[in-house]
């Protein structure tokens, strides 16, 4: 007995210090790939084609997922080549399913450059949370999903935030502004990549628990449409500057960083939802805005004024709210007439 006791009480502590761990890696992704991707897109010099980091992105989950499903089956090739012939063409229908996330994602991620290449890190951190509403919304309409009071009201609040934010950026001196960018293109931006992604998460969401299929193979699916549709937009985009000066031109260090970030946000997230639970992933994200805009004082000269300090936040205190568990329904009170029989309410025949 004392020894199984000693064996569950070290896998607690064992399974909180994951969980743990994993939000702080989190909080510092959430962070770091967002000040990256600013910084390499507005430093002096040649600048590297963000389509095909795009597709660098995607080429790097998929090996990641594809080693993760080796290690699943123990080493075992044969084994892993049964499972994604199975998986990939066997269930072709689920997998031609996973082509509208993929187009959605790949959109989405080079909307993401085209905002950050546009508004301060900061500015972007809290604008990007409208995708909170947008998911909340879709998982309504596509899922069927209820939301409490609280959660209804926690997005009138991330709404105000965002308006709070956004609507003394625009023109305003002393913040991270780098000629030739455009507050209302990286606006649009933003609002856009919200909506695609608030669509593809809630979809994704519904292929899995309609699914089998384990999901890193999901993973898989989404890797190889969204490499094949990154590389068409890569073409049509920037096919003929790429031709003349290469695949990896202008690539540094510091892209190679946000390659590997981006790719691997999405697997930190799949960790945290394993062993963490909504609530601390809020206050991660929480964190993290403060994080990004605390470095982006430090690093790009970004001015924090009281309407965006009042705004952020809002949008703080929305996330926190809206990860709060939903409040139980009461049960309806039942009539004298309705009580049920208890032993001095007897029906007498």
């Amino acid at each position: 007995m004392a020894w199984s006791y000693c064996l569950c009480l070290c896998v607690s502590l064992i399974v909180n210090r994951l969980k743990y761990v994993c939000l702080a890696v989190l909080v510092v992704q959430n962070a770091s790939v967002i000040l990256c991707i600013r910084y390499v897109r507005t430093v002096p010099g040649e600048r590297f084609f963000t389509s095909s980091a795009v597709v660098a992105v995607e080429v790097t989950k998929l090996i990641t997922c594809l080693v993760l499903l080796l290690g699943q089956q123990r080493g075992n090739v044969k084994q892993l080549g049964l499972l994604l012939y199975d998986g990939l063409f066997c269930q072709y229908t689920d997998t031609l399913k996973m082509a509208v996330p993929s187009l959605i994602y790949t959109l989405q991620n080079n909307l993401q450059y085209v905002a950050i290449s546009n508004l301060p890190a900061a500015t972007f951190q809290v604008l990007y949370q409208f995708k909170i509403l947008t998911t909340a919304l879709f998982s309504v309409v596509l899922l069927g999903r209820s939301l409490g009071r609280l959660q209804w009201v926690s997005l009138l609040v991330l709404f105000l935030g965002i308006g709070l934010v956004q609507v003394t950026q625009e023109g305003s001196g002393g913040r991270d502004v780098v000629e030739g960018q455009s507050y209302l293109t990286g606006l649009v931006a933003v609002f856009v990549s919200c909506v695609s992604s608030g669509f593809a998460g809630v979809y994704f969401e519904r292929m899995l628990k309609g699914s089998s299929a384990s999901v890193w193979l999901r993973n898989v699916q989404l890797g190889l449409f969204g490499t094949l549709l990154g590389l068409v937009a890569m073409w049509s985009k920037e096919g003929t500057a790429i031709v003349q000066k290469g695949f990896f031109h202008a690539y540094t260090p510091m892209v190679w960083v946000v390659v590997f970030n981006q790719a691997l946000g999405g697997l930190l997230v799949a960790l945290v939802v394993k062993y963490a639970d909504n609530i601390l992933k809020a206050f991660a994200t929480s964190i993290s805005i403060v994080l990004s805009t605390v470095a982006s004082v430090q690093l790009f000269g970004f001015a924090i004024d009281l309407p965006f300090a009042a705004g952020a936040a809002l949008v703080i205190l929305a996330v926190y709210m809206y990860s709060l568990p939903k409040a139980p329904t009461p049960s309806p009170r039942l009539g004298p007439s309705e009580q049920a029989p208890g032993p001095h309410n007897k029906s007498v025949i």
